[in-house]
């Protein structure tokens, strides 16, 4: 699932290429994607665009007819083509949800693997008309979220810290992985509650986030989409490293399976050597 750092570049990415471009056409080839129906998509068709933006893990693609907004969810992807190939995409037979062409030819498709399909596509006037979009909490990276916010955004929530990190109506732009990987740089349990947490292991934590996060943008920032899930898999420490050596104690980094997700972490570095229990296992032995 690509999360804030690679969003964000793909942003950058994307507004260096299409502002100031029409859009010849925009063709949805998967139905479900589309989650609005007014303005219509091809709303969109001479469009020009104006900018691009990000909020949260959504992607904002401004016009002067409309905003075209996307959610990647967990198997999405953007494919960029500097020219768009010619054949037609027939509906429910391609892993494509959405094509954009421009009018120099260039454009995208937004790509979906599995059959669990999530990824969601939004043409609308105002960007805060997306739901998602309307409850997003504070942007993790924003220049006014300072440590006196995160410290009050953390207060009387008996809440596992992991949860709270990856809930975008609390802080937006963390997901499963970069989650891991602050909590890892913390020292931190995945299942500390937040409330409980005095105030120099909050301090230490909203560093490790905005650390973790800074670093992860900056390696992501210049790459096209087709390089940027593989820089984020060589640069993490623990997230999908199971079994193998934490980077910084050695000792093995273990998961924790639930029922459509799983957690990683190294017990030294964060719950004092103890080996939490896998949370699908014990469901099993009760």
């Amino acid at each position: 699932m690509p999360e804030m750092p690679e969003v964000h570049a793909l942003v950058a990415f994307l507004a260096e290429r299409t502002v100031g471009h029409a859009i010849s056409r925009a063709t949805i080839t998967s139905f479900s994607a589309l989650k609005t129906f007014d303005p219509p998509i091809d709303a969109l068709d001479g469009a020009t665009i104006t900018g691009v933006t990000r909020h949260g893990k959504f992607i904002d693609i401004e016009t002067d007819a409309a905003h075209l907004v996307f959610h990647l969810a967990r198997a999405g992807w953007l494919r960029w083509f500097d020219a768009v190939p010619a054949t037609a995409i027939k509906p429910g037979r391609s892993p494509i949800a959405l094509r954009v062409r421009l009018d120099d030819g260039s454009g995208f498709d937004l790509t979906e693997a599995g059959s669990k399909k999530s990824l969601a596509v939004y043409v609308v006037r105002d960007p805060h008309e997306v739901p998602g979009i309307a409850r997003l909490g504070p942007d993790a990276l924003a220049d006014d979220f300072t440590e006196a916010e995160f410290a009050e955004v953390l207060r009387g929530r008996r809440t596992q810290i992991k949860g709270l990190l990856r809930d975008q109506s609390i802080i937006a732009g963390i997901g499963n992985a970069y989650s891991d990987e602050i909590l890892h740089v913390a020292k931190l349990s995945p299942f500390a509650i937040a409330a409980t947490m005095p105030p120099e292991t909050v301090a230490h934590l909203y560093d490790a986030m905005r650390t973790t996060l800074t670093d992860a943008a900056a390696i992501a920032s210049g790459k096209p989409p087709a390089e940027l899930k593989d820089a984020k898999r060589a640069n993490l420490r623990v997230h999908a490293r199971s079994g193998q050596p934490c980077p910084v104690c050695g000792d093995t980094v273990r998961d924790v399976n639930f029922h459509d997700s799983s957690l990683q972490y190294c017990p030294t570095c964060q719950t004092g050597g103890k080996v939490l229990a896998d949370r699908i296992l014990s469901r099993l032995l009760k």
